[in-house]
């Protein structure tokens, strides 16, 4: 992982103001870094949502900013700081999916295929992924 490509925020529901003392919930590989440097410069500012589910509902998808409308269901993990990206990239997941996944460190990740064609970075001849790995107590 890129150094500066971390995010520092802990999980908030939507409208809540941000957690910072929290662990760090989610954060981006190198690569996934250089795919969103792309998509921002195409597509000016951009956020990811994580829903779960069938098809492609359990990779996230990358939209430009407020192109999806969060809501009360949905739990802000943290804000993405991606060098040469000047807005941190906020990365939302459903609520119900958090229940599941609220153990776990997720990183954003890219691996060559396509996913689905409503994330941003189909054309691109990638997809975005998540790794996650146990929170520690260290974090």
């Amino acid at each position: 992982m890129a150094s500066g490509e971390r995010t520092r925020e802990a999980p908030r529901q939507t409208g809540e103001g941000p957690a910072p003392d929290g662990p760090e919930r989610v954060a981006v590989t190198g690569e996934a870094a250089d795919v969103i440097r792309r998509l921002t410069d195409q597509h000016g500012p951009l956020m990811f949502h994580q829903s779960g589910g069938c098809c492609d509902g359990s990779s996230p998808m990358c939209y430009e900013r407020g192109e999806l409308r969060t809501g009360d269901s949905d739990v802000l993990l943290g804000e993405l700081g991606v060098e040469g990206v000047a807005e941190p990239v906020p990365f939302w997941m459903s609520a119900g999916q958090y229940a599941y996944w609220s153990h776990t460190h997720l990183t954003v990740d890219v691996v060559p295929g396509r996913g689905s064609g409503f994330s941003l970075e189909a054309p691109e001849g990638v997809r975005f992924l998540i790794r996650s790995r146990l929170l520690e107590e260290s974090d």
